[in-house]
């Protein structure tokens, strides 16, 4: 049955060791630690933050077939099995700290050596607890990153609440954010590399539409963090390349509730009374009473179909006759 507590959450904002997944892990968890500190139940960890994100200021020309090799090895060998040993030292962290936690790994399979997939994987004091793989890499992140199979779009009961999101532009996936929301989220997490005002301003809406409290998560990498035997250029004329925005919003109206934090690493944290996500959808239900699954599910508005299965033809429908329904 689902409850309805006050939970401390945390978006944590922070830099990777860059292509150093054991380093990584191990400030991971000293970042548990502090939020944990601070009574935080819940922390987010930004988009792959394991060990690495391929930002488009220094990746945006991996699609070469020369040159990436070198850094295509050190990130497969650095990447993540979910569940791994790596899962299992987050897990064993989360147990010691009592809280759980939601990071984004570049994960690869070691059964089959070869593609990577984007990850975001929620973790609990027993291990892993779910994982989803990105429905469609953004712009460069293709070149590295394999498509998930939307499988794993669900909502996953915690001791905290339920627990739902996305990864960065996914969450500008009307359809993908549906399904979730089919699920009841009353927490949304939503790991990211975007550190724009319009992220904010999506971050917002998606609080209101969900009737879930969201927690932002972004990157931060200065150009510092890159190490000297970084395998492939980047550029010396950008001072960061992720200047973060961590935030929490409430479902009621949207306002943020803690940040958004900006050029520097840093957590910002919220108490969440899950009360708000429900009185919230007294309101606005979007998988709910404010639905109409009947007209544009039922009616094939969504899916190109009409009941029966024939293909709808495209374009407006006109008005009612006398002579019968509307023409579709």
């Amino acid at each position: 049955m689902a409850s309805f507590a006050t939970v401390r959450i945390a978006a944590i904002q922070a830099t990777p060791v860059i292509l150093d997944a054991e380093a990584t892990i191990e400030k991971a968890c000293d970042l548990l630690a502090d939020a944990a500190s601070d009574g935080v139940q819940l922390a987010v960890l930004p988009e792959t933050f394991v060990p690495v994100y391929p930002g488009n200021g220094w990746a945006k020309d991996a699609a070469s077939f020369a040159g990436w090799d070198e850094l295509w090895e050190r990130l497969w060998l650095n990447s993540v099995d979910v569940p791994g040993p790596l899962t299992d030292r987050l897990a064993r962290s989360c147990r010691e700290l009592g809280i759980h936690c939601a990071v984004g790994v570049n994960e690869r399979e070691e059964q089959r050596p070869g593609s990577l997939y984007n990850t975001l994987v929620l973790i609990g004091p027993e291990g892993v607890m779910h994982k989803h793989r990105k429905l469609m890499p953004t712009m460069q992140e293709r070149i590295f990153h394999g498509i998930g199979d939307g499988g794993d779009l669900d909502v996953t009961e915690t001791p905290l609440g339920r627990i739902g999101g996305l990864i960065c532009w996914e969450n500008r996936m009307p359809l993908a954010r549906y399904a979730v929301y089919r699920g009841g989220p009353q927490i949304w997490i939503a790991p990211t590399a975007d550190d724009s005002d319009s992220w904010i301003a999506s971050m917002r809406h998606i609080a209101i539409e969900s009737g879930a409290f969201v927690v932002s998560a972004p990157q931060y990498i200065p150009a510092a963090a890159f190490p000297d035997d970084f395998p492939v250029p980047v550029p010396d004329d950008a001072p960061v390349f992720g200047r973060g925005g961590a935030a929490i919003c409430e479902p009621e109206e949207g306002e943020v509730i803690a940040g958004p934090l900006y050029d520097e690493e840093g957590i910002v944290a919220a108490d969440c009374d899950l009360r708000v996500g429900l009185h919230a959808k007294r309101w606005f239900d979007a998988a709910g009473h404010y639905s109409r699954e009947d007209v544009l599910l039922g009616h094939g508005l969504l899916d190109g179909a009409r009941p029966n299965g024939e293909l709808r033809e495209a374009g407006p429908r006109r008005a009612p006759d006398a002579h019968g329904p509307a023409a579709a």
